[in-house]
């Protein structure tokens, strides 16, 4: 067996703990974003926010894609019929889990709180978390 042969299979032996460290780290790199989603969805359903909201956050998001152009920060764009009535369909509590869930890049939660009042869409302010 050759010297680069011998490296590799040293190399590639690992302890049983030394393998189960580093799948640990893979999975909580991956799980800590879902695990804060999951337990933002929860705290909303724990206060009664959530129930009456249907859709998943990322079906959610993609209704509000028409209001692209009215939530992005410093916009003047005003909100245009068709992100109106996403907003309509999508309804109160589903805006509030948007607007409480994780950042969403070149979003601005304010202006995205004032969709309803511009759309003449008559809902209860949402909560805020913190």
């Amino acid at each position: 067996m050759s010297a680069a042969q011998n490296n590799f299979l040293v190399r590639g032996k690992h302890s049983k703990g030394e393998n189960f460290r580093s799948n640990m780290k893979l999975f909580g790199s991956k799980a800590l974003p879902f695990l804060v989603f999951v337990l933002v969805l929860t705290g909303l359903l724990e206060r009664g926010e959530g129930t009456a909201c249907s859709s998943t956050f990322f079906s959610a998001l993609v209704q509000l894609i028409p209001c692209r152009a009215a939530v992005a920060p410093f916009s003047p764009i005003p909100p245009s019929e068709a992100c109106c009535n996403a907003i309509k369909a999508l309804g109160q509590p589903c805006l509030c889990v948007l607007v409480n869930g994780p950042p969403i890049s070149g979003v601005d939660r304010n202006m995205a709180l004032q969709l309803p009042e511009k759309c003449t869409a008559n809902f209860e302010p949402c909560d805020i978390m913190k």
